[in-house]
């Protein structure tokens, strides 16, 4: 599997957009469904969306539904998340994960990044 690495998170104003990246470095995705989640301060790490091997299935929380986009990169072997129309409460550490049969649960991934911050100021 290798290790994941996120990339692409920063200080946004509300609105604007951002694109997180992670990456399976020294590893390869193959055969995992990726999911990205987020953990607000203070919160427990939540469910923000997934996306299977074939990238053919994605599943996302409904807040985020028609702002974000999950995408597989298999040349550069990443996982994509862009998110757009950013909001206040989108503000939380990013997270992506891997699993070879999880679902929305973070207990039934198996491999998981450090995390980048995503901040969205008003």
């Amino acid at each position: 599997q290798g290790e994941l690495v996120e990339s692409g998170g920063g200080l946004v104003e509300a609105g604007q957009s951002l694109r997180l990246s992670c990456v399976a470095s020294g590893g390869t995705f193959a055969g995992y469904k990726v999911g990205w989640f987020r953990q607000p301060p203070g919160k427990e790490r939540e469910f923000v969306a997934t996306i299977n091997w074939t990238g053919r299935e994605t599943q996302y929380k409904d807040s985020v539904k028609g702002r974000f986009t999950i995408s597989r990169d298999y040349s550069k072997n990443t996982v994509d998340l862009q998110m757009d129309n950013l909001k206040v409460e989108d503000t939380a550490k990013y997270i992506c994960g891997a699993t070879r049969y999880g679902n929305e649960d973070p207990q039934t991934y198996s491999y998981w990044g450090r995390g980048t911050q995503v901040t969205v100021s008003a």
